[in-house]
This record gives C-alpha cells, sequence and structure tokens, in this order.
C-alpha cells in the first residue's frame, strides 16, 4: 500500500484556499491508496491472499507444497506448538533461580498529633541539646531503598518431574503437528489425483460427444437420401444429448472439485486452476507386511505422539508420587535504606524453607489414582492402535492390489470397446446395420472409459493411503505415485 505524505503547511495552504472559496488542485490532494492485487489484509493483521489474473499452472507437488504451507490445519497445529512450548519454559522457571531488583523512592508527610504525640508528653523528659517544647507535629519524611531478592528451590522433586513432563507435553505437540503434515499431504493429493480423475472424464465425454455430433449428421445424410430411416436420425440425437448431460454434469463436478482443493491449499475459492499432472500409472512392488509393519511403527506420527503421552503420563505420576516428600527453598534480599539524600545503611534477609506436607493423604491418593488411570489409558489406546496399525496396512495393500488388477482389465475393456465401437461404425457406413448397435457401443465405450478412470484415480489412491498407513507419505509420496 502507498500513501504520499505531504508537508505541514502545504495542506494548511489547501485548506486555507478551500476556506476562500477555492478549489484545491488534484495534484494538491493526497493520492488514493493502491490496493495490492495479490495480498488483502483483514482485520487484526490477517493476510487473505487473492485470487491471480488467469489459470494457476498447479502440479500435485506445487499442491501439496502449498498445503504443507497455508492448510488452515497446520497453521492451528503450529500455533499450539508453540504455545506448549510457552507452558513448557513457564514451568521450567520454576527450577531457575528468582532474581528482581527493586528501587523506590517517595515522600511522606505525617500528623504526629493526630498519632497521639504532643509536646505536652514530654515536659518531664530532658534531653541535652534538645528542645522538646519546640517539638514538630508535622513531620515530612524522604526516604530511598534498593534492594536485590533471590529466590531459589533448593530441593523439590515434584517440580523436577513436572518439568520432565513437561518437556514430553513439547514432543507431543510436535508430533501432532507433523501428523498432521501427514494427513494434510493425504488429503491435497487425493483431491489433486480426484481433480485430474474429473478432467479426464472430461476428456472422454467431449470425445464422445464430437463423435455422436459426427454420427449425427451422418444419420441425416442417409435420412436425406433417401437410404437411412429417421429412427437412426432420433437416436444419433438422444445419444448426442445424452453425453451432452454427461459432459456439462462433468464439468460441474470438476469446478466442485478444484474449488475444494483451493480450500485446502489456501487459495481463494474464486482461483483458476490448469493441473499441469496427469494421473500417474505405476506398477507397485509393495513391501512385506513385516517390513511395513516394521516401518508403520517407527514413523506413524500418532504412535510417536501416544508414546509421548505415556512418558508424559508417567512422568506426572512420579511427581504425584514424591509430593510426600519435604520441600527445600531459600529466599532473601540484600539492598540499603536511608533518608533521600541523607545517609543509607545496608539492610539483608536471608530465609530458608523447609515444607512437609502434614493431613493432605486423601488429596495425595486422589491425585495418584487420576495420574495412574491416564498412564493405563494411555498404554491401552497405544496397544489398540498398534492393533489398528496392522489392520490398515493390510488393508491398504489388499486394495492397492485389488485396484491395480481393475486398471489392468478396465484398459482391456476400453481396447475390446473401442474395437467393438469401431467394427459397428464400419457396418453402420456400409449399410449392412442401422445406427442401434453404434449407439450401444458408444453406450459401452463410455462406461469402460469412466470407468478406466475411476479404477486408476482408486489405484493411485490406494498407494497413497498405504503411504500414510506406514508414515511416509508426506515424504514418499512420489516413490507410491511411480512419479
Amino acid at each position: 500500500m502507498r500513501l504520499t505524505f505531504f508537508p505541514a503547511a502545504a495542506v494548511c495552504l489547501a485548506i486555507a484556499g478551500s476556506a476562500y472559496g477555492q478549489q484545491p488542485k488534484p495534484e494538491d490532494l493526497p493520492q488514493a491508496p493502491t490496493p495490492n492485487p495479490a495480498v488483502l489484509q483483514l482485520a487484526g493483521g490477517v493476510m487473505v491472499e487473492r485470487a491471480t489474473p488467469g489459470a494457476l499452472p498447479l502440479s500435485i507437488d506445487e499442491a501439496i507444497d502449498r498445503g504443507l504451507k497455508q492448510n488452515l490445519g497446520i497453521k492451528l497445529s503450529v500455533a499450539n506448538q508453540r504455545l506448549v512450548h510457552g507452558e513448557v519454559l513457564a514451568v521450567k522457571n520454576n527450577l531457575l533461580p528468582s532474581m528482581t531488583a527493586t528501587a523506590t523512592t517517595g515522600t511522606q508527610q505525617m500528623n504526629l498529633a493526630a498519632m497521639g504525640f504532643k509536646p505536652s508528653l514530654f515536659q518531664s523528659v530532658s534531653i541535652p541539646g534538645v528542645d522538646l517544647s519546640n517539638l514538630q507535629t508535622i513531620v515530612k519524611v524522604d526516604v530511598t531503598q534498593a534492594q536485590l531478592s533471590l529466590n531459589q528451590q533448593l530441593f523439590n522433586v515434584p517440580a523436577y518431574y513436572l518439568y520432565r513432563a513437561a518437556q514430553k507435553a513439547d514432543q507431543v505437540a510436535s508430533w501432532e503437528m507433523l501428523n498432521e503434515r501427514g494427513a494434510v499431504a493425504l488429503n491435497v493429493g487425493t483431491q489433486y489425483l480426484r481433480s485430474v480423475a474429473d478432467a479426464s472424464e472430461i476428456e472422454n465425454a467431449q470425445a464422445l460427444v464430437k463423435a455422436d455430433e459426427v454420427a449425427l449428421k451422418q444419420a441425416e445424410a442417409s435420412h436425406d437420401a433417401g437410404v437411412g430411416t429417421n429412427l437412426d436420425v432420433l437416436r444419433s440425437r438422444v445419444q448426442l444429448q445424452t453425453e451432452q448431460q454427461t459432459l456439462i454434469n462433468d464439468e460441474n463436478v470438476f469446478a466442485k472439485d478444484k474449488i475444494a482443493l483451493n480450500r485446502m491449499i489456501g487459495l481463494p475459492a474464486e482461483q483458476e486452476l490448469t493441473l499441469t499432472d496427469k494421473a500417474p500409472y505405476s506398477e507397485f512392488a509393495a513391501l512385506p507386511l513385516d517390513q511395513a509393519m516394521s516401518l508403520a511403527f517407527e514413523r506413524r506420527k500418532d504412535l510417536r505422539s501416544l508414546q509421548a503421552q505415556e512418558e508424559l503420563a508417567d512422568r506426572t505420576a512420579k511427581a504425584v508420587k514424591y509430593e510426600r516428600l519435604p520441600s527445600l527453598s531459600f529466599g532473601g534480599y540484600y539492598g540499603v535504606l536511608g533518608e533521600t539524600h541523607g545517609l543509607y545503611h545496608g539492610v539483608f534477609s536471608a530465609a530458608g524453607k523447609l515444607s512437609f506436607p502434614i493431613f493432605q493423604e486423601g488429596q495425595l491418593r486422589g491425585e495418584r489414582e487420576v495420574a495412574q488411570a491416564q498412564l493405563q489409558g494411555v498404554h491401552q489406546q497405544i496397544v489398540s492402535l498398534k492393533v489398528t496399525i496392522e489392520q490398515q496396512i493390510r488393508s491398504a495393500m489388499l486394495d492397492v492390489d485389488a485396484a491395480s488388477d481393475l486398471v489392468k482389465v478396465a484398459r482391456s475393456n476400453v481396447d475390446l470397446a473401442t474395437q467393438q465401437l469401431q467394427d459397428t461404425t464400419d457396418r453402420y457406413a456400409a449399410g449392412v446395420d442401422d445406427n442401434l448397435p453404434v449407439v450401444q457401443a458408444q453406450a459401452t465405450l463410455a462406461a469402460a472409459q469412466s470407468r478406466l478412470v475411476e479404477t486408476l484415480y482408486q489405484y493411485n489412491q490406494a498407494k497413497l493411503t498405504l503411504a500414510r498407513n506406514t508414515g511416509v507419505v508426506e515424504t514418499q509420496y512420489k516413490t507410491y505415485l511411480g512419479r
């Protein structure tokens, strides 16, 4: 945003000219702010990216990279990680020496008479060199002091284990953030492949529409020549309109899926996209089950997060267990105190504090039960997740194998349907048969092509899911897709 500032004198002259009926010149007025076409700033400093003119070229690598940087889930996970790290620092500070320096100065005026001190009270008192009869009842005192205070925990086992538990909480937040990255990589990659499949459906529908237009012209020409029937023309027109409806529906689905992709990668909903990658296809040799399981137990971030939570709960239980121990701390200060601009003298205080918990057995037992229950609960979750991981990997491997076979069958069906359409078209052009077999062959080819697109999408999705279940989707998705 650009603003032009003018000297104060120029602004005053412009105001004065307006007061006498003279309009300021355009060059004397401040320029209007120029909006940034790429970024929009909302209230609170929130930056929102604007749509760029024209279509934005986007590959699957760029989409996943944008998602890992701009997805809202990632940003919230990073914010939560910073929050937990700040809390860990606050807990850590309880174990460190606390030192503060203070300095104060002030003036105080006191009415001694209002406090009961009167000169008549000192008539019987005689102090050499001091005239008590002239004692002032209004006293003004200027006092200045400066001191350095120190507090330190010398022996506090629960505080130590609470700090160790807080460290594990920091690791839990880190693992959760990494787990969110894997989820975003899977979702963005799947949505990109879904959009690519939509684009393939549109290409197939457009090709069939063109073929139906040619078939309709042939039917009309045959009818005009007297060798065709009106029924052939009606069949061709119905088939053409059916494919046009399919094309309209495919274009609508493609547009909505691109909007969903924009949302995942932090782009405006109105941003036009040009998907530069086609649906990849390559044979995939899956790892043996035992190797995949070992890789998952090492790389699955949700499992590592639960394991960190188990250690956190264990250290919390130890902190509760050692609350019965005494705690020892030290506190004190040293400084100077005296009349302002007068005589100062050193002051200090040093004290040790030894605390024993007494009559807190009910509370301590309750806290112990809570800590043990949390520890057992997390342990059960870990055991359950390991079984779930095996189930997920086995299911993903079955999906990959089945989808691979389906792709091969679907490709063969497309080839057969294409040959069937060619044969029926040649028979119709030769006048051997009417166009009913041609219409049926076109419908068969359309279904075969749609099935091929869908099975190819399912195959790539199954491979991404397998990569996610083994915990490597955000780093090895290219290997699994065969790119």
